[in-house]
């Protein structure tokens, strides 16, 4: 299992998110690896959260390739940053696609914050 795959699973698990009770809307996750094309759809609702392996429409979609989804599971990326280095494309909400970065570990904070 990726550590993509362990991300999500997570978020089916666990299926709420405290951080997100004002946030409602769906993302779509487009990721580009050796498989092809991946999908997972996220359904937001007031903290409630629906994970699927959707390619269907959603209001953000949010595409990058698999090393780069991986760093950002992993905390080793800041989502802000690399949509403006253009590694990630969001279609639809910006607004929402920013919220969702709540989801994933602050960079390098697997890391401890700092070091080798």
């Amino acid at each position: 299992m990726t550590s993509i795959d362990a991300f999500f699973d997570r978020l089916r698990r666990d299926g709420a998110e405290d951080r997100l009770v004002k946030v409602s809307g769906s993302v779509r996750f487009d990721i580009r690896g050796e498989r092809g094309l991946r999908h997972w759809r996220l359904d937001i609702d007031r903290g409630r959260l629906r994970v699927t392996d959707d390619d269907g429409p959603a209001s953000t979609v949010i595409r990058m390739s698999e090393q780069t989804a991986e760093a950002m599971v992993e905390g080793g990326m800041n989502g802000l940053a690399a949509i403006n280095r253009g590694e990630i494309l969001v279609d639809g909400d910006l607004a929402l696609a920013l919220r969702i970065g709540r989801l994933l570990p602050a960079p390098n904070a697997r890391h401890g914050g700092g070091g080798t």
